[in-house]
């Protein structure tokens, strides 16, 4: 086993681990690991992340069916129509040069980073509602998959919330039935793009093996590390790598300035957070 192969791996359990504990956030992991790390072409990596982000998802989806919190004609509605969306998404992004699928990726990573930051609000773990507007799911699903099949992200951070304000579920069963979702709408995107890009099934069924585990991990992690700290965390962590993918691909002077002003960001929030007793930024993610 190469270095590059063990560190590719390695990192890997880090997609299983974000899908274990927060409902989301495998392929804004996915994407950049695969491309920086592994190598694979943009268009590759996007494809390989819809099939490793998928198969975790079903595998962590099976739990949450276990114990109840999956609504399964919410998933099934949301998710056609965003199998719908992505499996468009997915065709049109392989015809769409790879600097220009990750710069959208950046920028939807630092979106994500901004709303997982920000959090979301608490639900009332009352009754659900019956009488779904599904006009509204049904475009909301259709879009949330053409995102997702077009670069690859875009996967719990916007189903969960959707489905707590659309659907009206509690926020347990949104996470369970997001990831239903999840992998339907990953598995679509994926055959777009298998139109037009060919995997490495080897380097795709391992990194998929190894995001499992970190699932697993993360599965019975969740409960004991406080919710709040740990999504601010890896929102401030998604928040620089959004930097990072958009230094890499902006090209001469654009990328300089966006690497400046991420260092000029990132350095002075990390040092207060792990140096700092009292840092605002981690008293308040504790706090909630």
């Amino acid at each position: 086993m190469t270095l590059t192969l063990a560190l590719t791996l390695l990192l890997s359990i880090m997609i299983g681990l974000s899908l274990g504990l927060l409902g989301g956030g495998g392929s804004i992991l996915t994407v950049p690991i695969l491309t920086y790390v592994a190598g694979l072409d943009p268009k590759e990596a996007i494809a390989a992340s819809l099939f490793v982000v998928g198969v975790t998802s079903v595998f962590s989806a099976v739990t949450h069916a276990r114990q109840g919190r999956v609504k399964w004609r919410t998933a099934l509605i949301f998710g056609l129509a965003s199998m719908v969306g992505a499996f468009l998404g997915g065709l049109a992004g392989g015809y769409i040069p790879g600097t220009v699928l990750m710069i959208a990726f950046a920028v939807m990573m630092v979106a994500t980073s901004l709303a997982i930051i920000r959090g979301r609000k608490k639900e009332k773990e009352s009754s659900e509602r019956t009488d779904l507007p599904l006009v509204k799911i049904l475009i909301e699903g259709l879009v949330v998959g053409l995102v997702t099949g077009l670069v690859g992200a875009g996967g719990g951070f916007l189903v969960v919330p959707a489905l707590a304000l659309l659907g009206g579920l509690s926020m347990p069963v949104a996470v369970g039935t997001s990831l239903v979702v999840i992998a339907m709408k990953s598995f679509a995107g994926l055959g777009g793009y298998l139109t037009s890009v060919s995997l490495d099934w080897a380097l795709v069924g391992a990194v998929t093996a190894a995001a499992i585990v970190g699932s697993v991990i993360g599965a019975r992690l969740a409960g004991k590390i406080p919710e709040a700290a740990l999504r601010k965390g890896f929102g401030v962590f998604v928040l620089v790598m959004g930097f990072f993918v958009l230094a890499q691909e902006l090209p001469g002077v654009g990328g300089l300035i966006v690497a400046g002003a991420a260092g000029a960001a990132a350095v002075p929030a990390l040092v207060c957070w792990f140096a700092v007793s009292r840092c605002p930024l981690r008293s308040k993610a504790f706090a909630g």
